[in-house]
């Protein structure tokens, strides 16, 4: 069966976003007048929680004496801090992922975004990345708060897939993390894993292939698991035949 969609996740996925957010919670913190600071290892330990509202909230159910908190207006200050930072162009997208992106529009491939963060974080990223008009290639995103819950239940993936109206067959998801990669599956996605700064570690053995990148030409991604060895780029042609084993 031909390829009829490619799902992006966007955190990790697209672009190596978690630092740049790390250091957005830690500036609406100290803003905030907290004392908290997370740092990389905090910070990983972290990400098992997916939505930056649940990761405030689960850190404060850690702390022995939590102070009072405005979950919403302190992510809402975060949120902010982010924007500000990508729209200055402090975060870049991973190797590949225009090529690829470019090759599906030319192939009439149709693309979608299934993520956990907020719109306001996608669409600084995808225009001051790819020009003001980045969110046009992506016909369908889900994101943020607009299901009820967040990787890795399926939900996204499946509002996904039925504002797309298409079936889970035919389609793949592009994923960093283990959460993602489970999410997807569970939506009866097959999955392509590129793990970044963050999930290096994560255990994805539910993706059909783990791979640095997606590599560019010159610049080939490193096979680490499952299909692709040998090759060098992520092809539509590829995520084709590899979802469907060919």
């Amino acid at each position: 069966m031909r390829l009829q969609a490619i799902l992006f996740d966007v955190d990790g996925t697209l672009a190596e976003t978690e630092d740049a957010h790390r250091g957005a919670f830690n500036t609406a913190f100290q803003s905030a007048g907290l004392d908290w600071h997370w740092d990389r290892d905090l910070y990983r330990e972290l990400l098992v929680v997916t939505g930056g509202k649940e990761r405030i909230g689960h850190y404060l159910s850690r702390l022995a004496a939590p102070p009072p908190c405005d979950v919403a207006a302190l992510h809402r200050a975060k949120t902010e801090c982010y924007t500000a930072l990508v729209s200055s162009g402090g975060v870049r997208l991973r190797p590949g992922v225009i090529r690829l992106l470019s090759e599906a529009r030319r192939q009439g491939v149709r693309l979608a975004i299934a993520t956990t963060t907020t719109p306001a974080n996608v669409m600084a990223l995808l225009a001051t990345t790819l020009g003001p008009d980045g969110m046009s290639l992506f016909e369908v995103m889900v994101a943020g708060d607009a299901v009820p819950r967040k990787k890795p239940a399926p939900d996204v993936y499946r509002a996904v897939l039925e504002a797309l109206g298409l079936p889970s067959s035919g389609c793949i998801a592009i994923e960093d993390s283990r959460a993602g990669v489970l999410s997807a599956r569970r939506a009866g996605l097959p999955v392509l894993a590129t793990p970044s700064l963050y999930t290096r570690d994560d255990d994805l053995r539910h993706a059909l292939a783990v791979l640095s990148d997606l590599g560019e030409p010159g610049t080939p991604y490193l096979h680490l698991g499952g299909a692709g060895a040998g090759e060098s780029v992520v092809t539509v042609e590829a995520l084709g035949r590899w979802s469907t084993g060919a």
